[in-house]
């Protein structure tokens, strides 16, 4: 099975607030003790030297933040069996307090698994969970309630990815199995089997899917399997990526793609396969990138990672590492 291990993740957020609530452009982070660290980005990249510290934490969670997803308004952080929000407005407040808590409908009241994956569906305005129950669960952001449950992995769910014109999500987990499931039927709708696949097969490693985005009619996916690009229309992998660390998150980025996993190096590659460029990070295994791309503020254009670390790096381009954060 693959071992999680996650200690901290990153989470990205830049909203220009119309309003005299403005906010400024803000990371944070999650770790394995349930804290919440929050940095302004305005205030940090200007200053490129020694680690920057977080404006506030807050603990979050009893137990590990597995994820995190923003909205204009609100925080949301998953962790064992639960998912919280927060308001923007108050997190840089010290005694931030929580807005809600949900837990989704488990099978019985014994049952408490993490929550590995968030996903925001905003034409729907409602949230995807999923994790160690094996299903993915839709939550409606304006009521609280779970509307539905989406079962057919056979296994942990890790991670999530969403295609917003169709609408459908993608879900990869520890069975081996990328789901593409249409969210407007609740159905199950395709099915890639990675390992079925012999180019992408790596036994040694296992089945386990741990990372996965897409871009319309193309998804990329990994972890055990071999790092591969494919044509979801046909089913058919398209681009095996020569790297031999099962990678931990993945990501498109213009006409690159972006991954991270075992090792040092955020890893950018060509569409094509070639490796164009290796960036080391603090992190002996990176678990998590985020791209802050939004316009409203171009000088916190910025790519931040993390993994088993105290440190999180943030590229201030992608050719090097501008500065760490300390959490």
């Amino acid at each position: 099975m693959h071992p999680r291990g996650a200690d901290y993740l990153v989470d990205r957020r830049c909203t220009d607030f119309p309003s005299s609530n403005h906010l400024p452009p803000q990371s944070r982070a999650g770790d394995h003790n349930g804290r919440v660290a929050e940095y302004i980005l305005r205030k940090l990249v200007p200053k490129n030297l020694g680690p920057k510290k977080p404006v506030v934490t807050f603990q979050a969670h009893d137990g590990p933040v597995y994820s995190m997803v923003s909205t204009d308004r609100h925080l949301l952080s998953a962790g064992d069996g639960e998912v919280k929000a927060w308001l923007w407005a108050e997190i840089l407040k010290k005694g931030c307090k929580e807005l809600w808590q949900r837990q989704p409908p488990y099978r019985t009241s014994l049952e408490v698994p993490e929550i590995n994956a968030l996903l925001l569906v905003p034409k729907e305005n409602s949230l995807i969970l999923a994790g160690g129950d094996c299903q993915l669960h839709t939550m409606d952001l304006e009521t609280g309630t779970f509307t539905r449950a989406l079962r057919g992995h056979t296994d942990y769910v890790h991670c999530l990815a969403l295609r917003e014109r169709s609408p459908e999500v993608l879900s990869g987990g520890e069975d081996g199995a990328v789901r593409l499931w249409d969210l407007r039927t609740a159905k199950e709708v395709q099915t890639i089997e990675v390992c079925k696949h012999e180019e992408c097969s790596r036994p040694h490693n296992g089945r386990w899917i741990g990372c996965l985005a897409t871009d319309s009619d193309w998804m990329v996916c990994g972890g055990g399997p071999a790092l591969t690009l494919w044509h979801l229309r046909s089913s058919t992998p398209t681009t095996i990526f020569p790297i031999r660390a099962p990678q931990k998150h993945v990501t498109f980025y213009q006409d690159l793609i972006l991954s991270a996993g075992q090792g040092l190096c955020v890893n950018q590659w060509q569409l094509s396969g070639e490796l164009k460029a290796q960036v080391p990070g603090s992190s002996l295994g990176l678990l998590s990138l985020s791209l802050n791309q939004q316009p409203a503020a171009p000088e916190c254009k910025v790519l931040t990672d993390t993994g088993n670390s105290c440190r999180m790096d943030v590229f201030t381009n992608l050719g090097y590492r501008a500065f760490p954060l300390s959490f």
